[in-house]
C-alpha cells in the first residue's frame, strides 16, 4: 500500500519530478515490511534515512514519516537538501556509528 499520492516528497517537501525517486518502506522489508506502507521519495532522501538508522531502528521506532522527521539528522538533512534542485542527487556518506556497529 502506497501512502504518497502527492508529487512532493514527505521527507523534503520538494516535487517529487521524474528523476531520482523511490519507494521506501516504512517498515524494512527485512523486517516484514514487503507488502506493508510505502511512500515515494527522492533517491537521496532514501539514502539519507538509510545511512542515519539502522533496519531494527526502522522497524521499531521510525517506521512513519513524522517519526522519521523528528530526528535531528534528517532536520539538518532537509534544512540543507530544501534549497537544492529536485533532480539533485549525491550519495550519502554512511554514519561513523553505523560502521562502528558492523565492526
Amino acid at each position: 500500500m502506497e501512502k504518497n499520492t502527492t508529487h512532493t516528497c514527505p521527507i523534503c517537501g520538494r516535487e517529487l519530478g521524474n528523476e531520482n525517486i523511490s519507494k521506501h518502506h516504512l517498515t524494512p522489508k527485512s523486517k516484514g515490511g514487503k507488502h506493508g506502507e510505502t511512500i515515494m521519495v527522492h533517491n537521496i532522501c532514501h539514502q539519507k534515512i538509510h545511512s542515519v538508522f539502522t533496519e531494527k531502528e526502522l522497524e521499531r521506532e521510525y517506521n512513519t514519516v513524522e517519526k522519521l522527521l523528528v530526528h535531528e539528522d534528517i532536520q539538518k538533512f532537509v534544512k540543507w537538501v530544501a534549497k537544492k534542485h529536485p533532480a539533485f542527487y549525491q550519495s550519502n556518506r554512511v554514519m561513523k556509528r553505523r560502521r562502528k556497529r558492523r565492526i
